[in-house]
């Protein structure tokens, strides 16, 4: 804290007709001014002496060394405040342990990373194909479903109704047609014997010309039966199958997805009741740049990564490649498939994925933590007289743990260990023993440099 020094000011006030010594003293260094006496007699001598014009005059001292105490103040403080030091430049400049590592020329594979969504391979809509009333779910969210097992039923009595009347009405059918034959069977045998009575000249022709005539008759009469009883089983076999539509089967096994409607609700062929996923195997979508494409081919391994899994990597391969590419963006799509036997992953879970192409290039590497970043761009720091330097590269693959940069030279020297620590304004040691000494400096007071 600043102590200024004070000069002390004492003005002597001589009492009149007073032959004692006593003075009033006025005391610079105190915040308040105070007269003092150095006994009562002198005190009230004073009181007596001072005319209305000494009082003036000690008002005027008093004042003037007032001011003059506080231009001395303002005076000093001003000298002190320039002679303190900064506490911006107190510090000095930090000096980091750190390692270095010279960029080499490696091989990398080329990869190419795409992200995109899981979705699943196969998935429907469950639907009706007859309006109903919904008169049982056998399934809710997340159950399992293997394919021909019984979803739903629909209210069928109406329906049932109805087939048991088609089933009369082919009854009747069946047995006209039935009588029918019995008449075109008399029919026949008398034709038969007016024939043999007519050659033996026993009946006219007229008589045979008739029996022809009934027997063509109830001929017709068979094929009009037999017409009618196929259209009664025509309408039976259309009224079976409606009703047998009322239970609604699974088309495929997998899950259920998402119910749609509960039981009671009215539904049509256009309602879907659940919808159906098989996880097994899942498939991503996602835009490959036209200058890649020409390098894909079905079949080309992938590696997935996803969020939820943490270090867990799942293999894919490339099923599909689209043969148009999109005009806007001048992309294609590509399908990959990701079995999933243990039904772990999840339709919609986020993934990255990264595209083996086949094919190999030489490429300069540098350590992964030599990489840093200053906001959105990349780079790496040199070394230079004891201060880093930041200069920015464009990184490219990562393999294992070193990292493609460019426009980086083989050979150059980069700050390795300890380059994420570095601050504008660092100094820098190179050391062994960076990656151990690492924390222990970033905690500890920074060391400072002699002015």
């Amino acid at each position: 804290m600043l102590q200024p020094a004070f000069a002390c000011y004492l003005i002597s006030l001589q009492v009149i007709g007073d032959s004692t010594d006593n003075a009033g003293r006025l005391h610079a260094d105190c915040p308040v001014f105070c007269l003092t006496a150095t006994e009562p007699e002198a005190s009230e001598a004073w009181g007596y002496a001072l005319t209305k014009r000494k009082k003036i005059g000690l008002i005027v001292v008093l004042g003037t060394a007032t001011v003059s105490g506080a231009l001395r103040l303002h005076s000093i403080y001003r000298q002190e405040s320039a002679g303190a030091p900064s506490k911006k430049t107190a510090g000095g400049d930090r000096i980091v342990p750190v390692g270095t590592a010279a960029a080499r020329t490696g091989t990398v594979r080329e990869e190419i990373l795409l992200t995109g969504s899981l979705r699943p391979k196969e998935q429907v809509e469950v639907t009706a194909k007859v309006t109903g009333r919904m008169e049982k779910i056998a399934f809710e969210l997340g159950d399992s479903v293997k394919k021909g097992d019984l979803i739903a039923v629909l209210e069928g009595d109406e329906l049932q109704q109805q087939v048991n009347r088609a089933a009369a009405a082919l009854a009747v059918a069946r047995a006209s047609s039935q009588q029918r034959r019995a008449q075109l069977a008399n029919s026949k045998a008398e034709l038969s014997r007016a024939e043999t009575l007519l050659r033996e000249g026993l009946i006219p022709k007229q008589d045979y010309e008739s029996r022809i005539t009934a027997f063509q008759v109830v001929e017709a009469q068979l094929q009009l039966a037999q017409a009618q009883e196929q259209e009664a089983q025509a309408q039976l076999n259309e009224l079976s199958i409606r009703l047998s539509q009322s239970k609604i089967y699974a088309p495929m096994s997998g899950h259920v997805a998402r119910r749609h409607v509960d039981v009671g609700a009215l539904v049509t062929p256009s309602t879907p009741i659940i919808s159906l996923v098989n996880l097994a195997t899942l498939v991503t979508r996602a835009n490959v740049p036209e200058r890649e494409v020409g390098k894909l081919r079905v079949g080309n391994k992938a590696t997935v990564e996803v969020d939820a899994f943490g270090n867990r990597r799942f293999l894919g391969r490339v099923a599909r490649i689209g043969p148009v590419l999109d005009a806007s963006t001048r992309s294609a799509t590509v399908e990959v498939e990701i079995p999933n036997p243990d039904g772990g992953l999840r339709a919609e879970m986020f993934v990255r994925v990264t595209l083996d192409l086949g094919t190999t290039r030489p490429a300069v590497l540098i350590p992964r933590e030599a990489l840093v970043y200053r906001g959105q761009q990349a780079g790496v720091y040199l070394n230079q007289a004891g201060t880093p330097v930041f200069m920015p590269v464009d990184p490219g693959l990562t393999v294992d743990a070193e990292v493609e940069v460019s426009p980086l030279k083989e050979g150059t020297t980069v700050i390795a260990r300890g380059a994420s620590m570095l601050r504008e304004g660092d100094k820098i040691r190179i050391s062994d023993d960076a990656g151990r000494n690492l924390e222990a400096s970033s905690l500890s007071p920074s060391p400072t440099t002699p002015r």
